[in-house]
This record gives structure tokens, C-alpha cells and sequence, in this order.
């Protein structure tokens, strides 16, 4: 078992936890299961309507360090509208809404992730690969939330985790209280139960994990996360001049 190590950061992200098409676009205030999947069988070609290749993601386990939460933005979003009804948006019906689809669009501004992705050797390596040369670009939740670089900090981790909890540079955060006793506290979300017993966990319950992303038929289960704060070195911690450097170095380490 080994994994990879992504950062999720760029100017928007939106991580919907409903399935269905909503007027109100919701987003998690963290990188569902279901998102992250959907990224890699992105990068690999893997087709909505192919239900059956979301097996090979059933092994991965997601480990999202929260450097910064961001800060919610609704936008006001009209899609369709002054074209003749055959170029609207279609219904469920096989017909076409005649006029404007009004939303609600929920997204996370200015915020930062960093994920360690665990699994059997052969498929994070398939991954990395992937995501190296993807058939369809990763975005964070919606085709126009691009991501920054670096985004694919590591392709080949020995222990994913441990590289969030003591190698990866921290992004800043202004609201992230003053370093103390030579640590930092950060927010952690975990698949699988604390460290150790003395660690306080709160437990979430989402429904994110991806059963069909076939839009006719869109269907998750539900999963148990485990909430913690870690308190990580401070010698993570970077300014907003050096944090760029910081993660190329950590990156091309690996390359080395």
C-alpha cells in the first residue's frame, strides 16, 4: 500500500453533496469521495454512464488535511436563456424549458486542501499516471474551478498520511491561531478512526460515496468521517512569499 499526496487550491472550489440538479447548488465545506473519484475516472477516460468501472476506487481510503476552509460565495447563475426553446436546457422528459434555468451556486473561495489518496500500489500508480496526462483536466468540483500548481505534491508515498502530518508545507491562514508550544493546530478529516484512543473525534455522516455518476441515474451511499484537530510542527507553516517555493521544493524531492 502506498498513495498519493494532491493539493486542492485555486481561486473556487465546489464539492456538491446532492446528487440531484438542484436550484440551490450546495458545496461541502471539504473534498467529498465522491468529487475525488470523479476526478480520477476523469483522468483516466472512464465514461459517467460506466457504473461497473467504480470498483477499481472501492480500495482507496482519503485522508483531507484543511490548511484553509475558504469562505462561502453564493453567484447568481442563469444558464439557456434568449435562445429559441429547441436550444434550452433539456428536461427529464425529452423536451426543452423554453426559457432560462435560474440557480443558485454555492463555492468555496480562496480555500486549500491537502489530500492523501491510500490504496494498492497498482492503482495510485495508474492514477498518477493519469493525472500526469489526463484524458479529461481535474478541476475542484465544477469544470471552472481550476486548480493552482502544484497540485500532484507526491505520485509514489510510502505512508501518504504521515507526509500531511510532518513534510507537507502548511498553506497560511489568517484565522489559524498563533503557533504554541512549537505546533499548529489544523483540522483534519479521516475515513478511518483516530491515532490513537486519547485523540477527540467529532463523526460526521455524509453521503458521498459514488455508486453511478450516470446522470439519469445518479446514486451514493453513505460513509462515517472522523473529525480532528492535529497539531502539526510548526517549522510547516510558510508565508504567503515563500509557500510557492516551499511546495516546488517538496514536490520535485521526489523526482530527486
Amino acid at each position: 500500500m502506498s498513495g498519493l499526496v494532491l493539493r486542492l487550491a485555486g481561486p473556487l472550489q465546489s464539492w456538491g453533496e446532492r446528487s440531484a440538479f438542484l436550484l440551490d447548488r450546495d458545496t461541502a465545506p471539504f473534498p467529498t469521495r465522491s468529487a475525488m473519484i470523479g476526478m480520477f475516472a476523469a483522468a483516466e477516460g472512464v465514461h459517467r454512464h460506466d457504473t461497473a468501472a467504480l470498483e477499481r476506487y472501492e480500495d482507496l481510503e482519503f485522508t483531507v488535511r484543511v490548511d484553509r476552509p475558504g469562505t462561502r460565495l453564493v453567484d447568481y447563475h442563469t444558464a439557456g436563456g434568449g435562445r429559441p426553446k429547441d436550444e434550452t436546457a433539456a428536461t427529464s422528459g425529452g423536451s426543452n424549458k423554453g426559457a432560462a434555468v435560474i440557480t443558485h451556486r454555492h463555492y468555496l473561495a480562496d480555500a486549500v486542501f491537502v489530500v492523501a489518496v491510500t490504496g494498492p500500489d497498482t492503482t495510485t500508480d495508474r492514477i498518477a499516471r493519469a493525472l500526469h496526462e489526463p484524458y479529461w483536466a481535474p478541476y475542484l468540483g465544477r469544470r471552472s474551478c481550476v486548480p493552482d500548481e502544484p497540485f500532484l505534491l507526491r505520485t509514489r508515498a510510502a505512508d501518504p498520511t504521515t507526509e500531511l502530518l510532518h513534510h507537507v508545507p502548511l498553506s497560511p491562514d489568517p484565522a489559524r491561531p498563533t503557533p504554541h508550544d512549537g505546533t499548529v493546530p489544523v483540522a483534519f478529516l479521516r475515513e478511518g478512526p483516530p491515532l490513537s484512543a486519547q485523540d477527540e473525534a467529532d463523526v460526521v455522516t455524509v453521503q458521498d460515496v459514488p455508486r453511478s455518476f450516470d446522470p439519469r441515474g445518479r446514486r451514493h451511499d453513505r460513509r462515517r468521517l472522523h473529525r480532528t484537530v492535529e497539531h502539526l510542527p510548526a517549522r510547516l507553516a510558510t508565508s504567503p512569499h515563500t509557500l510557492h517555493h516551499r511546495l516546488i521544493d517538496y514536490a520535485t524531492k521526489e523526482a530527486a
